[in-house]
């Protein structure tokens, strides 16, 4: 690896309004995903199932992916960028992936320490995989440079957040308490990506590359953005009716039992 010292590096700033829509997204994405697993639990076959797809869609593509590529846009360099389709959509394919079998592992032994911690491993590793294929779909005239302590503290994070995101996705009720969780999951995605971003220093090589023939960022990110948001309104909106008709419908069986207890009761003259 040549010396930073005899590099010739790429300067860069981030467009601060996307980071925070970023942020935004990792949130709302969370929140979604902790309303979709609330609705899992007490379902079985094919109807846990698609609990389980419907979650990992929001977390693994919704908050994790989305706001990684909003990240990935508002890392504004001097250079022109574009991104690799195939990559890019492996990278999806990738979250989404790693995010289910985590919920389905632990949605099988919700209570198992080791479980948990075996999914939110293989769940951690799957989103700093993720990153790093969406950041090897840049196309530019640059190589990338990692620090080797900052790429390590990312996978770390990414460990921590997975294992933290899918307990509390089994362990929460309340509607505020899932909304800070959400505040808690976003910070977490939003620092393992941005700490994975500070690890990469961008080394111009001087190399033609043809940008016309990828997607352009800002296009591809508007796409991203409210096709997500899309997504994850209408999960949100199918879920809570699902949670409030279930609620209906287990008050009316309580009602149903009481009447039952009272007609059974004999009378007493």
């Amino acid at each position: 690896m040549m010396e930073m010292t005899e590099m010739h590096t790429m300067e860069a700033s981030y467009n601060w309004f996307l980071v925070a829509l970023s942020f935004f997204v990792a949130v709302f994405g969370s929140f979604t995903s902790l309303q979709l697993m609330r609705g899992m639990r007490g379902t079985e076959g094919g109807a846990k199932i698609a609990w389980i797809i419907s979650a990992a869609f929001a977390l693994g593509g919704g908050a994790i992916w989305t706001m990684h590529f909003i990240g990935m846009i508002a890392y504004e360099t001097n250079m022109p960028v574009g991104y690799s389709a195939g990559l890019t959509a492996l990278s999806l394919i990738i979250a989404v992936g790693v995010v289910g079998i985590g919920i389905f592992l632990l949605s099988k032994s919700q209570n198992s320490l080791l479980v948990l911690l075996v999914a939110g491993v293989i769940t951690g590793l799957g989103v700093a995989s993720m990153h790093y294929t969406g950041m090897a779909a840049m196309v530019m005239a640059a190589d990338m440079v990692y620090d080797n302590i900052l790429f390590a503290a990312s996978i770390v994070i990414a460990i921590v957040a997975a294992t933290a995101a899918l307990w509390l996705a089994f362990n929460l009720e309340g509607n505020m308490q899932m909304f800070a969780a959400s505040v808690v999951m976003g910070v977490a995605v939003c620092g393992m990506h941005y700490t994975g971003m500070a690890a990469v220093t961008m080394v111009p090589n001087g190399q033609a590359i043809e940008i016309e023939s990828t997607v352009a960022p800002l296009t591809l990110g508007l796409f991203i953005f409210c096709f997500s948001m899309l997504l994850l309104v209408l999960s949100l909106i199918v879920t809570l009716s699902q949670l409030q008709k279930r609620m209906y419908e287990e008050f009316d069986d309580d009602d149903d039992e009481e009447d039952e207890e009272v007609v059974s009761q004999p009378i007493r003259n």
